[in-house]
């Protein structure tokens, strides 16, 4: 096969950066159009770890120009923005994956949470891009959306145990993100002094997220009790999932059936944590079993498998590469 040429449109950011490192090492995409709001800057003024490594040109993004270089790009801007590009890139032949919340929610929860879309006739289009559900539909997809990083760790902790759960009980998420989940842009909850040696819940009960995970999991949204908190560190996610069950079986070994064929999954037999997923596209998930309450504990990176290295995964589906092509699979933190 010959090379793919691909693009990035939103480069500034840390998933954007994210984005740069897997694919100037991918075997079959080139990364050939790097691109922000504003354009006009070197990527390693962007980000200077870049610097005698990988250098281009940012330009300020034009979708004709954009259209001529690319079979794919990936959207790494913020929901609403990424609609005005979709709507143009895929009438002009362009594949995309976007990583905004744009296309993952039907029209009415994405309005009562987001805002009014523009997009509708796409929106019923897209392919929600989580593989371990629709790695057949992604096969033929043109535009995917790709899954938001709290509901991506919770629908894979929680998913295999769906069919044991106890009808019209509650589906309990209490989950940990480090700061780079936040974005470049400081707050007054993000910056240094009130993030470090704290720790503590935002948006309880009414996250963003919350509809996302009971949409996936076809549940309703009062069902999902989802509660993320915000820790002193870097990158890195936990979701500590509690669900009611009816009856008394083997937890690990529904577990580790229903991941058995997954390359992106590790069953583990010990509680999961964040240093062993850093850098990679796994989800490791935990269950433990006492009496009719399963909890089950799910480890992802916030920036990779919760956004960029699941999005190069899904390119490569739509492109009909081996979808661990380019995919980091080792921590780099001990």
């Amino acid at each position: 096969m010959s090379v793919i040429n691909v693009g990035i449109i939103g480069a500034s950011g840390y998933t954007g950066l994210e984005l740069v490192k897997i694919l100037i090492k991918h075997p079959k995409f080139q990364l050939s159009y790097v691109a922000n709001s504003e354009g006009g800057v070197m990527l390693s003024e962007l980000h200077p770890s870049l610097s005698g490594v990988y250098e281009c040109k940012v330009l300020k993004a034009d979708i004709d120009e954009l259209a001529q270089e690319c079979e794919l790009v990936f959207l790494a801007v913020p929901h609403q923005t990424a609609m005005a590009y979709v709507k143009a890139l895929i009438e002009k032949g362009v594949k995309v994956v976007d990583l905004s919340a744009d296309y993952r929610l039907t029209q009415g929860l994405y309005e009562e949470f987001y805002c009014p879309h523009t997009d509708v006739k796409n929106l019923s289009h897209a392919v929600y891009g989580l593989p371990e559900i629709n790695r057949e539909a992604l096969k033929s997809a043109k535009l995917v959306a790709n899954p938001g990083c709290f509901p991506t760790s919770a629908i894979l902790g929680v998913l295999p145990f769906m069919d044991k759960r106890l009808k019209n009980t509650p589906i309990i998420i209490d989950a940990k993100t480090g700061v780079s989940g936040a974005g470049k842009k400081l707050s007054d909850v993000t910056h240094f002094v009130n993030v470090n040696e704290n720790l503590f819940a935002y948006n309880p009960l009414m996250h963003r997220h919350a509809p996302e995970i009971a949409q996936k999991l076809y549940v309703d949204f009062d069902d999902v009790s989802f509660v993320p908190h915000l820790v002193p560190v870097t990158r890195g996610m936990i979701s500590s999932i509690y669900i009611q069950v009816s009856s008394d079986f083997d937890a690990f070994k529904v577990l580790e059936e229903f991941y058995k064929d997954e390359l992106h999954v590790r069953v583990c037999k010990n509680p999961v944590d964040m240093k062993s997923v850093s850098g990679t596209n796994f989800c490791d998930i935990y269950v433990k079993q006492k009496g009719n309450v399963l909890f089950i504990s799910s480890a992802i990176d916030n920036l990779m498998r919760g956004a960029s290295s699941q999005a190069v995964v899904n390119a490569n589906i739509m492109m009909g590469i081996d979808e661990s092509a380019g995919i980091p699979n080792i921590a780099y933190v001990p």
